[in-house]
């Protein structure tokens, strides 16, 4: 009998190494999986400049400081003018004003370098004021307001400025002139001519009608001087208005109108 030959077990095939592909493949899938599901990035926008802001047309408006300090210089002015009426310029001191402003003695020198140009900016803000208002009243009047009324708008308002709430500049003007230089005298002469020039055309036009009986330069001068001294006997409490006061002027310069 033949012996028996041992079976031995085949050997396995050797396996091959999986190919790369389906995991390259699965890699890539997820990928985009994973690309498709996540946000998108975006970039963000480049912020715009702001734009500067706009000035305001006009002055700009002053602040409460400045407001403050122009409040302090009004009433150093104030009561400056008072104080030059009633005691005179020589008689006044700084401290005098300080304490009518209701301030230290050194502070009239932080908004003026002495006591006369203290003096003078009473005067030449004092006219330019009279200018400015004199004007407005002259174009409140119709633009065929006859000569007549044009002279007694005028007078009324030159008996406002002499005699009314802040009218102490012009008593001053007229009673401390010699106490300015030459050059302030020259300054506030051309101020004090703009206000007396707007007189001529009132005054040339009643000449032309025979209703002024003076070369109306020197009515001018006249009226002048007659009204400016109504600052020494004009006293409210004797009871007659501006108004009344304005009506006798009128009717002193010039002659009645005959056409009412």
């Amino acid at each position: 009998m033949d012996s028996p030959v041992p079976r031995t077990r085949p050997r396995a095939a050797a396996q091959e190494p999986a190919s790369p592909q389906p995991a390259r493949k699965a890699a890539a899938a997820s990928a985009r999986i994973t690309r498709a599901s996540a946000p998108a990035n975006t970039v963000p926008p480049t912020p715009t400049p702001a734009e500067p802001a706009r000035r305001p047309r006009g002055r700009p408006r002053k602040t409460a400081e400045e407001l403050d300090d122009g409040n302090r210089r009004r009433k150093l002015m104030d009561g400056a003018a008072k104080l030059f009426r009633t005691q005179g310029f020589a008689a006044t001191s700084t401290r005098d004003i300080a304490s009518a402003a209701g301030m230290h003695s050194g502070s009239p020198f932080y908004h003026f370098e002495s006591k006369n140009a203290l003096l003078f900016a009473v005067m030449s803000e004092g006219m330019t004021m009279a200018v400015q208002s004199q004007q407005q009243a002259l174009a409140a009047l119709p633009a065929v307001a006859p000569p007549r009324e044009q002279l007694r708008t005028l007078i009324r308002h030159h008996f406002e400025i002499l005699l009314g709430p802040r009218s102490s500049f012009i008593p001053v003007m007229l009673y401390e002139w010699r106490s300015l230089t030459p050059a302030q005298r020259k300054a506030i002469g051309r101020i004090k001519d703009e206000y007396e020039a707007a007189w001529m055309p009132a005054l040339q036009a009643l000449a032309a009608q025979g209703a002024l009986q003076a070369d109306p330069g020197v009515a001018r001068l006249f009226i002048f001087g007659a009204l400016n001294w109504a600052v020494q006997w004009f006293s409210p409490k004797k009871g007659k208005s501006l108004d009344a006061l304005a009506d006798e002027a009128l009717a002193l310069f010039i002659q009645k109108d005959l056409s009412k």
